[in-house]
């Protein structure tokens, strides 16, 4: 499908969707982070409640994102890859979204160990003397993952979260250390749930803050350029053009363009294309329709535009990929 400023896509049947007919549409579905966050089915694991005397040092190997709560004390985030060891200190909090292997250490010359649910070690529950923090692990739909995880920095930090009178996050670490430390019926799913509920507090504190990289999350908070994603997501086969999304926002099209790439760190036609083609992988998965279809409804003109868009994005063809994620769902 050929994309151009003026308009980024044409429906196969030829057939236009009205504007205020795609207005309507997307007042009827929830936030983009919503949307997200329901199509990856973001689930809270473990927790873990750490206190130790220095020196330690624990090592993080989760597959999904992982959540650090500094209570007291200092602790070190050291990478797997070149990056500078970063100190944390009381009041702190900061996230691994997509499953970094990190350690966790105060002092030099340990040897970094797994942290397990059974290991008495460390996990000491107790409010004595030593470094103490809240460690949370997530896991994701791996197959739906990419578009929460997408435009997201492999590091999100609060800063002295804990000190800013936020209090999500008092009331949410007293409850999970509740629940962890006198569980009882439904402790598991009480815990599952309030993690979920801290990732979304931390995404959304982040988004707003003076350190947000670009990124459609970002973007979709903005006050300007967040309706727009809103309604891109809810309707991605539309046939959206710049003019229409600088309505949307009540700007030029010039400075719609501008303001949604600061925020957001491509062109309005960029993400609509990487919108469509979320959700043409979610398609893949929940129904049985044809690639063909699937096609149309995102929005393209042809299958093969479709197929080369999708390959290029998922690095594998639409059906390949469907096969290869059923596949890898039933264990197989």
């Amino acid at each position: 499908m050929t994309e151009s400023p003026e308009n980024f896509a044409d429906h196969p049947d030829g057939t236009k969707t009205s504007p205020q007919a795609a207005d309507a549409h997307s007042e009827q579905v929830p936030d983009v982070l919503s949307v997200l966050l329901r199509a990856v089915r973001l689930r809270g694991e473990e927790l873990f409640c750490c206190a130790a005397k220095p020196p330690f040092a624990i090592l993080f190997d989760h597959p999904g994102g992982t959540l650090h709560i500094v209570a007291q004390g200092e602790i070190e985030l050291v990478l797997d890859d070149s990056s500078p060891t970063r100190v944390y200190q009381r009041g702190d909090v900061f996230l691994l979204p997509a499953g970094r292997p990190h350690t966790i250490r105060h002092g030099e010359g340990v040897i970094p160990r797994p942290l397990a649910p059974t290991d008495e070690r460390h996990e000491v529950i107790t409010y004595g003397e030593g470094t103490r923090w809240l460690a949370g692990t997530f896991s994701f739909d791996d197959s739906r993952a990419a578009g929460l995880l997408h435009g997201l920095p492999p590091l999100i930090e609060l800063r002295g979260a804990g000190d800013q009178s936020l209090l999500w996050l008092d009331v949410s670490a007293q409850m999970l250390m509740k629940e962890k430390i006198e569980p009882t019926q439904g402790s598991a799913e009480m815990i599952s749930r309030i993690l979920g509920l801290l990732f979304i507090h931390v995404l959304r504190t982040w988004a707003v803050g003076p350190d947000a990289a670009p990124g459609w999350l970002p973007g979709a908070m903005d006050p300007v350029v967040g309706g727009a994603i809103t309604a891109i997501h809810a309707n991605p086969g539309h046939e959206w053009s710049i003019e229409r999304l600088a309505d949307m926002a009540n700007l030029s099209r010039s400075a719609f363009a501008e303001r949604f790439s600061r925020r957001v760190g491509q062109p309005p036609a960029a993400y609509v294309s990487q919108v469509r083609l979320a959700d043409a992988a979610n398609r893949l998965l929940d129904t049985n329709d044809s690639v063909g279809a699937i096609a149309t409804k995102v929005g393209y003109d042809s299958e093969a535009a479709f197929s080369r868009a999708f390959s290029k994005r998922y690095g594998t063809p639409p059906a390949r990929w469907r096969r290869q994620a059923v596949a890898t769902a039933l264990g197989t």
